[in-house]
């Protein structure tokens, strides 16, 4: 298992939610869809999760890898894993 840090979520206009959560150092990332609605119904998104490694996508793009890497180093040091976000 692996800890990924929430570093981005879009709302498109169906009202689907995607939350990306990454490895600390950016290379890897997780993907969730939610209905918004089921968001609002049942608790949120956490902070972190712990994904097997094996349903870890790599990113490819190095400007996309410093981004998420970025957002995960923020997130985790404000934010306990179990906070919801």
């Amino acid at each position: 298992m692996t800890r990924v840090w929430l570093v981005d979520r879009d709302v498109d206009s169906r009202n689907l939610v995607t939350m990306t959560y990454a490895t600390p150092d950016g290379e890897r990332a997780f993907t969730r869809q939610a209905a918004l609605d089921s968001l609002a119904r049942r608790d949120g998104p956490t902070a972190a999760l712990d994904v097997e490694d094996d349903r870890l996508d790599p990113v490819d793009d190095p400007e996309t890898v410093a981004r998420y890497a970025a957002e995960a180093e923020r997130v985790a040091e404000s934010h306990d894993p179990d906070d919801e976000l």
